[in-house]
């Protein structure tokens, strides 16, 4: 692949080698070819908060997207090293969380501070005292990702619900908190309401997964991360779990297996020619599989019998019975 250059509007080009791309491309990281773009015509003069203004994305946005790119060994923060991008393009890489010391953790809480509060709350929501480096890590959540001390107790009780739901029944360290909030940060939830409409979804989602998991005969563990992973893409292509039944029945059949890879090259399929309901399902992709195999004859009159009743017949006793457990 040659070399490709971007003319923008007025005199500004922006040159990309064919290396480049093609690690873009490979990484199938939106997020990041974006940034990289934002980067290369600011010629690297511009901070993270300015990026993130620009872009009209988040600091933990700005922080992952960054992430992808030094993996790629597109940028790197060390101006000496001479890996694939200048100096110059290298001060646009996004600031690096603060380093508090206990001193300035301490002197917040003794001044009374919002933060003070947080750490009685969550002390008390987790039962425990907190470490010098979970006090250092949650005042990171404060003050860095700048999450209201409401949201924080939300996401603490979010936090505690997973933690006991998932079966373990132990309280969630701190790091796990600071994990989640990172993700809440890039999702952007600053306030109650959005933190709230968010766990909706989270809650919806939980759902709709457990239906889809009783569709793939998957009772006596939870899903893996890999399988939720194509649960929560099928699920966001907008099939339910009556759909997906469909998919791993017709998987089963003709593989013999829960092969996940092939169940997602069926829905993608019916995805692409907009299949996406029980009825449009079994009378487009059905009549079409018919018509390949030779069941119809060249005019589509019918030669033996009504598969399409007989499949559709077996497939509602299917469906029903997941709706029954």
């Amino acid at each position: 692949m040659s070399d490709m250059k971007i003319t923008l509007p007025g005199s500004e080009t922006v040159t990309l080698t064919g290396q480049t791309i093609d690690k873009l491309i490979r990484a199938g990281d939106g997020d990041a070819a974006l940034l990289y773009l934002y980067i290369l015509k600011t010629h690297g003069q511009k901070t993270s908060s300015e990026a993130a203004i620009a872009l009209d994305k988040s600091k933990g946005w700005i922080a992952s997207a960054m992430a992808v790119l030094s993996r790629l060994g597109l940028v790197h923060l060390d101006d000496n090293d001479d890996k694939g991008v200048s100096p110059a393009e290298s001060k646009a890489l996004p600031e690096e969380p603060r380093k508090y010391t206990e001193d300035e953790v301490k002197q917040e809480i003794i001044n009374g501070s919002d933060f003070s509060v947080v750490v009685d709350e969550t002390q008390r929501r987790l039962g425990k005292i907190l470490s010098p480096d979970d006090l250092l890590r949650l005042f990171g959540i404060y003050d860095y990702l700048r999450l209201p001390p409401e949201v924080i107790m939300q996401l603490i009780t979010h936090c505690i619900k997973e933690s006991h739901t998932s079966g373990d029944g132990r309280t969630p360290s701190i790091r796990y908190i600071e994990k989640a909030a990172y993700t809440w940060e890039r999702e952007g939830l600053f306030t109650l309401e959005k933190a709230e409409e968010y766990l909706k979804k989270l809650e919806a989602r939980k759902s709709i997964r457990g239906q889809i998991k009783r569709a793939m005969q998957i009772r006596d563990r939870e899903l893996a991360e890999t399988e939720k992973r194509f649960v929560d893409g099928w699920i966001e292509m907008g099939f339910g779990p009556e759909e997906i039944a469909i998919a791993y029945d017709r998987t089963i059949t003709n593989t013999g297996e829960r092969a996940l890879p092939y169940m997602d090259s069926i829905i993608k399929k019916w995805h692409n020619k907009g299949l996406l309901t029980v009825s449009q399902i079994m009378e487009k992709d059905s009549r079409q599989k018919r018509n390949t195999s030779g069941v119809y004859g060249r005019t589509g009159t019918q030669k033996h019998g009504d598969p399409s009743q007989k499949e559709m017949e077996r497939m509602q006793r299917l469906l029903n019975k997941i709706k029954e457990e």
